[in-house]
């Protein structure tokens, strides 16, 4: 009598254990909640700069240069990119093809972008007040519209160590973000790009990003380049850094069909051996020893239907990278609200 009792008790138990089990599984595998709170894009870029900094990746980092924006963006709000950002996920929105009569800003890529550090909300607060020239207040959450470059930048605080920022014109992208951060985080959610492609990147990636390599006249990742030169079909372009010892970079390309993977698998192969043609040509190889290892490493081969290419990036390469940063910008005069400073290494949107 007293096992029947228990039974249920048991049977309970163990089906909360494994549920328990089931979530921790599903979220170990699933894109990290910043890109989970994406919308819906073309292409995704992730990285974990806190996790870099405790591996010491780049090594001890010179100033970074500091124009008169950004510097009066640091005393405003005490933030400082490089030193407290921990994580930062974008999504990149391709534009659609040229047409008569659309503007240079309408023919662009828009972002969409979480940043996750340390922040003090309140400074950041008064600081967007002042260079906003409306505020929406959405829900609980106050969303500010900023004049940038002919476009509306909008900007939410989402918690104590999370910002979202928007470019595209849609106003409901960015409110799309805040309701996805107001729910509890699943691990089934998130972009359906990221669904789909996010179980390709490596376990414990420091870095990475999946976008649509289109073969058409449209804007694409890396920069406004057509990749055509590598794929007669649109792919799907997956890279992603980490570290183990050493950092280890790998990219791949998932082609319609085993023929276009090989087509690309030959194409990048004839690229890597130029490089080493070239690096042959030079009157001392040895003079740098970390380009040679990296180039030495780098490996391009078919697997079915996707062109894979690896290399392992030695330390001392990444810190002479890091290292060569111009280290003084003439500063300009910003008369006026200055306004929202990009982090150093991101691109103009």
């Amino acid at each position: 009598m007293r096992i029947r009792r228990r039974l249920p008790i048991v049977v309970a138990v163990l089906a909360v254990a494994v549920a328990i089990a089931v979530v921790v599984v599903l979220r170990k595998h699933a894109p990290p909640e910043p890109a989970r709170l994406l919308p819906g894009a073309d292409g995704f870029f992730y990285v974990n700069l806190q996790w870099m900094r405790r591996a010491n990746l780049v090594g001890e980092l010179p100033p970074v240069p500091h124009d008169a924006e950004y510097d009066q963006f640091i005393q405003a709000t005490g933030f400082q990119f490089e030193r407290d950002l921990d994580q930062a996920a974008l999504a990149i929105h391709y534009p659609e093809p040229e047409r008569p009569g659309k503007t240079r800003a309408q023919t662009e890529p828009r972002f969409s972008e979480i940043f996750v550090g340390k922040i003090d909300g309140e400074r950041l607060r008064n600081y967007l007040r002042g260079i906003s020239k409306s505020l929406e207040n959405y829900g609980a959450t106050d969303i500010f519209d900023i004049p940038l470059e002919g476009r509306t930048l909008r900007v939410a605080i989402l918690s104590v160590d999370t910002v979202a920022a928007s470019n595209h014109p849609d106003p409901q992208v960015i409110r799309g973000i805040i309701e996805r951060s107001g729910k509890l985080a699943s691990p089934f959610g998130g972009p359906a790009l990221l669904r789909q492609f996010y179980k390709d990147v490596p376990f414990a990636s420091l870095g990475w990003a999946i976008f649509q390599a289109q073969t058409q006249s449209r804007v694409e990742l890396p920069g406004p380049i057509s990749w055509n030169f590598l794929f007669s079909r649109p792919a799907v372009v997956i890279a992603s850094v980490r570290y183990l010892g050493a950092v280890h970079f790998r990219a791949e390309a998932i082609t319609a069909s085993p023929e276009d993977a090989r087509n690309a698998t030959e194409k990048l192969n004839t690229f890597v051996s130029l490089f080493h043609t070239a690096e042959g040509s030079v009157p001392n190889p040895a003079a740098d020893a970390d380009v040679s290892a990296l180039l030495a490493s780098l490996r391009v081969a078919q697997d079915k239907n996707r062109a894979v290419m690896t290399a392992t990036v030695p330390l001392g390469f990444i810190r002479k990278v890091m290292a060569e940063t111009p280290r003084e910008v003439t500063p300009q005069a910003a008369p006026g609200p200055a306004p929202v400073p990009k982090a150093p290494a991101k691109r103009r949107k």
